[in-house]
């Protein structure tokens, strides 16, 4: 991994990064104003030689007694010196509390004790102090009445009570706990974009369905309540939709798709607000342009265009009326809607009927495009059904929530009924996704050129209720 890919995967995955962070440097907060201050006082002791010999004896005393240090250090935690200190104090010293040691090529023992309480550490590690001198001058006594030792420890720095705790220590401690969550949080991103496969890039959406995508639609917040882009031409979403209508015009020169379905893997991929706004964008560019609505199961284009959908395709297979009477004109006749009608008990059945069939036949005289919005893949076989009698199908794909393995099945299930795949639509991308992949290339008009029509007359409605009052008077 690059380091642009390891900047990408971090700005992507910031969030458990800061989590971990946080949790990790308010644990170290919490640990340390919640714990037990503890003091510790500190004593030195000298060892050295007495020996009034010649120089070459005194060097040899003096490395002999430096040898002895480490011995020394040991002495501390023994009984000989810890039950002394103890009586002479009136209580029990813990051993796991006090500590020897000596500097690198010195004489010098360093005895240090810890308590809760800074003057009593201070009373500890000075009674340790002379018990280990004295334990010293004992042990180095050689067995005689007469005999001296060569070997004398001094207490050459008494232990004062410390001014401050010597734990906890808050600034250790909140170093420890960010570089801990720091550590952690990085590691959590890239455990998670290691195990994410859903769709990220275009290379992966070639892989899945053998073809290039026909357009990138980016991500926008307000698309839920505002599913109609393309009346209004400044918008990002707007431009998307016309890249799409531009690049639909190329991808086969001799025979241009006429009949398409659009259709998903699963729900929530966008599959109905872009085969609506991809029919409005054709309709301002002066074709006539039929909205036929397929997902009888689960129908929205009434609602989102909000025209009554009561009335629609299924009574028009059912013999009930015509195409042309269940037909609704919308936006001053700009566009021709066939809703879903009443939901039936067998979709599938109506769908891949005869009359079905014979219905593509007769409007496809009547209209330069029809779009007709199917149902997820991966549910029904609807939108399969409908392929079979389309020029074309394309299949929607969601950033981040579509799977390899969901689009790949959803391929082969198009390719299975011997239905055509236009190309995929990459839906909900966000803006700062370059580095995956997109943006280059194939979105907001730069896929096989831009857009070059001069049919998009109809207004802007910056305004959501100058466009409810132009729907109403149409």
């Amino acid at each position: 991994m690059e380091l642009l890919q390891w900047i990408q995967v971090l700005r992507k995955r910031w969030k458990p990064i800061v989590a971990s962070t946080f949790v990790l440097v308010l644990l170290a907060l919490v640990a340390t104003f919640t714990a037990t201050k503890s003091y510790t006082a500190e004593a030195r002791l000298f060892v050295a030689t007495t020996s009034q010999t010649s120089n070459a004896n005194a060097f040899s005393d003096a490395q002999f007694s430096s040898q002895r240090i480490a011995t020394y250090t040991q002495l501390i935690k023994t009984p000989q010196v810890l039950a002394p200190a103890s009586k002479a104090l009136g209580f029990k010293i813990d051993k796991d509390l006090v500590s020897a040691s000596s500097p690198l090529n010195t004489v010098i023992i360093v005895i240090e004790a810890t308590d809760t309480n800074p003057v009593r550490s201070a009373y500890i590690t000075n009674a340790i102090s002379a018990q280990l001198a004295k334990a010293i001058q004992e042990l180095e006594t050689p067995v005689g009445a007469l005999a001296t030792t060569s070997i004398k420890a001094t207490v050459v720095q008494r232990a004062a009570p410390p001014e401050g705790p010597s734990s906890p220590r808050p600034k250790l401690n909140i170093a420890l706990g960010l570089i801990l969550g720091l550590g952690l949080g990085v590691a959590i991103a890239l455990a998670l974009e290691t195990l994410d496969n859903t769709v990220k890039n275009l290379d992966e959406v070639l892989a899945a369905t053998g073809k290039n995508p026909i357009g990138i639609i980016g991500y926008d917040g307000l698309a839920e309540g505002q599913p109609i882009a393309t009346m209004s031409t400044r918008s990002a979403r707007s431009e998307g939709y016309r890249a799409i209508r531009t690049n639909l015009q190329f991808v086969d020169v001799d025979n241009p798709p006429r009949v398409i379905v659009v259709a998903s893997s699963l729900p929530g991929e966008g599959k109905t607000t872009t085969v609506l706004n991809m029919a409005i964008t054709f309709a301002q560019a002066g074709h006539k342009v039929l909205l036929l609505e397929a997902d009888l199961r689960k129908p929205r284009l009434a609602q989102y265009l909000g025209i009554d959908g009561t009335i629609g395709l299924t009574n028009v297979l059912a013999n009930q009326m015509s195409a042309q009477e269940a037909m609704v004109s919308w936006n001053r006749g700009q566009l021709q809607v066939l809703a879903s009608g009443p939901i039936p008990p067998n979709p599938s059945e109506l769908l891949g009927s005869a009359h079905m069939r014979d219905l593509l036949t007769q409007l496809r005289e009547e209209f330069d495009y029809i779009f007709i919005d199917g149902t997820p893949m991966l549910l029904v076989s609807d939108a399969a059904i409908v392929a079979q009698s389309a020029d074309g199908v394309i299949l929607m794909t969601r950033f981040g929530k579509t799977t390899h393995e969901q689009l790949k099945r959803a391929t082969e299930g198009i390719v299975s009924v011997g239905a055509h795949l236009i190309g995929p639509i990459v839906n909900f991308v966000p803006a700062s996704t370059s580095g995956y992949g997109y943006g280059y290339g194939y979105g907001y008009g730069y896929g096989y050129g831009d857009s070059k029509e001069t049919g998009d007359s109809t207004p802007g409605y910056g305004d959501p209720e100058a466009l409810v009052q132009d729907l109403a008077k149409s």
